[in-house]
């Protein structure tokens, strides 16, 4: 007698239905009363919950390959990581890998979950309610000023000399070899202008204010949930 074949295969994960089920997950969670959460204040649990918890609804329904720590990002078949910052403060880090993503963007996209966090004494649970779920393209994800003020140069004919002094105005993590490598690639390949802001550091900083503004508004970065509320 032939086996039951009846189990169906899960789709394939993609971009479209990331952006599909991170707004659907973030209309959901806003609804959502958290014990685990609540009293918590640290912005690094809040943002490890969701991201889980978010990974997990996805590999329910779908085949992709999970997160590995050697690429620092959620979902690399796809080319997302996954980013949850407080209304009060959009910022989180990202590994450093090169100077060049400051001016070329990361490499790869982003989806940013935004929250405001309430605790309700009475049941002791905590709610995030999101404020705003955004994608990012990764061609958007370079740091603004960088980016602009090199096509400033750029656009008013500056030479190498020209992109060495900025480089070294806006103190790029790198020595003066690579510098003279990035101002001649800058000169065949102009950067897109990015949307991030990008802080020094042994990781990156990244602050989303200007991305969270530009949504909707801009190629490449879209606002996929706003809370009606």
């Amino acid at each position: 007698m032939a086996s039951n074949s009846s189990t169906t295969t899960k789709p394939v994960l993609s971009l479209e239905t990331l952006r599909t089920e991170a707004a659907a997950f973030a209309e959901a969670e806003t609804l959502h009363d958290e014990p685990s959460l609540y009293g918590v204040d640290n912005g690094k649990a809040v943002g490890t919950y969701l991201e889980h918890k978010f990974v997990s609804c996805l590999m329910d329904k779908y085949t992709f390959a999970g997160g590995n720590s050697a690429l620092g990002i959620d979902i690399p078949q796809l080319g997302v990581d996954i980013k949850v910052t407080s209304q009060k403060q959009p910022q989180s880090s990202c590994p450093f890998r090169s100077a060049r993503q400051k001016i070329y963007g990361l490499g790869y996209h982003l989806i940013i979950f935004v929250y405001d966090k309430s605790d309700n004494p009475a049941t002791k649970t905590s709610r995030l309610t999101m404020t705003s779920t955004i994608f990012v393209d990764a061609a958007q994800t370079a740091d603004f000023q960088t980016t602009k003020g090199i096509r400033d140069i750029l656009e008013r004919n500056g030479n190498e000399d020209d992109l060495l002094a900025f480089i070294e105005e806006r103190r790029l993590p790198v020595d003066e070899i690579e510098a003279a490598a990035i101002a001649k690639e800058l000169l065949k390949t102009p950067p897109m202008l990015g949307y991030l802001t990008i802080s020094n550091a042994l990781q990156w900083r990244l602050q989303y204010s200007r991305v969270i503004d530009a949504a909707g508004t801009v190629p490449g970065i879209y606002r996929i949930y706003t809370n009606a509320s």
